[in-house]
Parts: C-alpha cells; sequence; structure tokens
C-alpha cells in the first residue's frame, strides 16, 4: 500500500513537472517571438515591450504565474533527481549511461540549474531595472527606450558569451524534457512521432534564435 501511494506520488510529481514545463516553453515560445523583432524593426520591438510593460493584465496577473512556474519546474526538478539518485544508493562499477542514454537526459540537473542561473541573471538584467525604473525612479513612460536598453545589455563579451553558453544548455535540456514530457503525461499515440519532432524543432530554433538575437546585438551595438 505504501509502495502504491509512494508510486503514484513520484508520477504525480512527473505530471505537474511536465506540465509545468510545457507552460514555460509557451512562454518562451512569446518571449523568442517579441526579441526576434528587435533584429528586423526596433519600433515593433519597443511598440510590443512597451505594451508587455505596462499592461496590467502581464504585469500583476501573467508575470507573477510565470515566476512560480518557473521556480515550481525547477524545485520540482531537484525533488525529482534527488529521488531517483536515493533509490540507487549503491554506485554502479561500471555505469556507461552513454550507451544508451543521451548526454541530456543523464544531466538534466546540470543544465537545469545553468539554466536556472542565467535566469537569475535575465531577471537580474532586465526585469529588476523595471521595477526599478517604473516602481521606485518613477520615471515618465518612455515607449522608445527598450530597444537601446536591449542591445546595451549585449554591449559585453563576457555577459554575451554567458547568454549563448546557457541557450545551448537549454536546448539539450530541451530536447530531452519535451520529449519525456509527453511521455509523463500518458501521450503516446499515432501523433507522437509529429510532436516529438516538432520538439525537436523547437528545441533547435528557440534556443539558437536567442543566440542569434544576442550576437547580432553585440556585433551591431
Amino acid at each position: 500500500m505504501a509502495q502504491s501511494a509512494l508510486l503514484k506520488s513520484s508520477i504525480a510529481k512527473k505530471v505537474a513537472m511536465a506540465l509545468s514545463g510545457l507552460f514555460l516553453m509557451l512562454f518562451l515560445a512569446q518571449h523568442f517571438f517579441i526579441n526576434m523583432t528587435s533584429v528586423f524593426s526596433p519600433d515593433v520591438f519597443n511598440s510590443i515591450s512597451h505594451f508587455m510593460g505596462n499592461n496590467p493584465l502581464v504585469q500583476f496577473v501573467i508575470q507573477p504565474i510565470l515566476i512560480v512556474g518557473v521556480v515550481f519546474h525547477f524545485i520540482m526538478g531537484f525533488v525529482l533527481d534527488f529521488k531517483n539518485r536515493s533509490a540507487r544508493p549503491i554506485a554502479y562499477a561500471k555505469n556507461n549511461g552513454a550507451a544508451n542514454s543521451t548526454w541530456a537526459s543523464r544531466n538534466m540537473i546540470i543544465s537545469g540549474s545553468v539554466i536556472l542561473a542565467f535566469l537569475g541573471l535575465h531577471f537580474y538584467d532586465f526585469w529588476v531595472p523595471e521595477m526599478v525604473y517604473k516602481y521606485v525612479a518613477f520615471n515618465p513612460l518612455d515607449d522608445t527606450r527598450y530597444f537601446h536598453e536591449l542591445a546595451e545589455k549585449f554591449e559585453s563579451p563576457v555577459r554575451t558569451a554567458l547568454y549563448c553558453i546557457s541557450f545551448v544548455l537549454l536546448s539539450l535540456h530541451l530536447q530531452h524534457g519535451f520529449s519525456s514530457s509527453f511521455q509523463s503525461i500518458g501521450q503516446n499515440n499515432k501523433y507522437t512521432k509529429g510532436m516529438k519532432n516538432f520538439g525537436l524543432g523547437f528545441a533547435y530554433v528557440v534556443p539558437f534564435g536567442f543566440i542569434l538575437v544576442a550576437l547580432f546585438h553585440h556585433f551591431n551595438h
């Protein structure tokens, strides 16, 4: 009975983590679209950013939900990783994991930790200054400032390199995470192969799109 309850609890945690991961992918896609406009049109980027930054629904409903989703997803990741490691207290004499699994699947906690650190840097770079600008300094609204502020962040080669490395790891994280998310929520049907291909495409296009944005602003500032 206890083992059954433990199994159900573990499955529930995996499903919750999978759903939170899929939710964060929606946010990532939306964020990717907005950032890509900065490459083609500073005015469009400024307009969208101004709307997102001054819309009460975005600021006081969607943004807090996003923050909770990020924290929840990574906490669940650490909890599940700890449980998995605890279930195998005796290390294998020889672990040839590479023979039947990818680096990403064996090191989700590593890539996840780096991504979490990157998100902290991202919040420090963009979200904190935005909150200070509006709610601490009470500066007047300026719908032309966003493009300049974005480009300025990528002046530093060190910061740009950190962003690029983080998105490479995000790509690896997504490649395994998207597939395992659908397995966790029980989606295994005739559409599975198509969804896995979509997830693989997403895992390449979106992270490397962010890298393109970072490099574009670094070399064109």
